[in-house]
């Protein structure tokens, strides 16, 4: 069996060392690739609610439009009805 010295433990700390600095330097970037991740997604998010508000004020546009057609329709067709002089 091999012996183990201090050199040996030494370097092999080294490289403990070595690894665990690269697992932070990579928890790090993935730290940073999430709060990119959420901030997109908090953008995405607040477009939708721009296009659901957007949406709504079409829907109501539109109600108006069909309520003013719809009295215009029972006017023109009233007045088929009354006499013209």
């Amino acid at each position: 069996m091999a012996d183990i010295t201090n050199d040996l433990i030494y370097e092999l700390l080294k490289k403990m060392q070595m690894d665990l600095s690269n697992l932070k330097f990579e928890i790090s970037s993935m730290k940073s690739e999430l709060g990119n991740i959420r901030s997109t997604m908090i953008v995405i998010q607040q477009d939708i609610n721009n296009i659901y508000a957007t949406l709504a004020r079409h829907e109501t546009r539109l109600d108006r439009i069909e309520n003013r057609l719809e009295l215009r329709e029972l006017a023109e067709a009233q007045a088929r009805f009354e006499p013209h002089p």
